[in-house]
């Protein structure tokens, strides 16, 4: 795993030991980068927005929004192994401060009466595959206007997922790779 583009082009990220995490892959992860900043469809400005990135793993794509210059990155990471290796990730490229890190079940999280505080202009949502509370999570993050007026979800779930995602959100593009299928939406 690489950084594809930006600032820190080419390094190379840590990955868990284990196969408990899945970290998005670079051919995917490239092409979700390529609709972001060049589609017709979509209105993100990626220098200067606020990420958001929940089951964010080893922290693939939110350090990837980082070196293509987004203001903030806020990663949501309960897995221990994961946080680690994300920690050493961040540390590797350390000219940076703008992130924070939650080590929490988002789902816990965005349940109780705990708040952010700020609205995010990109959302990435890469549970496990086997997740299926993903509608609950999204549909949450709406009542409690997380994403900004003109913000983006990002969503990526296994090809053969056959759980439709909420009608609460407006899907703007499908696309798949691989094993992946991505949905990008607001």
């Amino acid at each position: 795993m690489r950084i594809i583009s930006g600032k820190f082009k080419g390094k190379k990220l840590f990955l868990p030991s284990d196969r408990s995490t899945r970290p998005l892959k670079d051919m995917v992860k490239e092409s979700i980068f390529n609709l972001l900043e060049h589609s017709n469809k979509l209105d993100l400005n990626l220098p200067n927005s606020s990420v958001l990135d929940l089951f964010s793993g080893c922290g693939t794509f939110g350090i990837e929004c980082i070196s293509r210059g987004s203001k903030n990155v806020y990663f949501f990471e309960n897995y221990i192994k994961a946080v680690k290796v994300l920690k050493k990730n961040l540390l590797k490229i350390n000219q940076i401060k703008n992130y924070k890190i939650y080590e929490n079940d988002c789902f816990t999280f965005f349940n109780s009466n705990k708040k952010i505080g700020k609205e995010f202009d990109l959302i990435f949502i890469d549970p496990p595959y086997k997740e299926l509370r993903i509608n609950q999570l999204i549909e949450k993050i709406i009542e409690k206007k997380i994403l900004s007026k003109r913000g983006l979800f990002v969503i990526h779930r296994h090809k053969k997922d056959k759980l439709p995602i909420t009608e609460k959100i407006n899907i703007l593009d499908v696309r798949t790779y691989g094993i992946s299928k991505i949905y990008i939406a607001n």
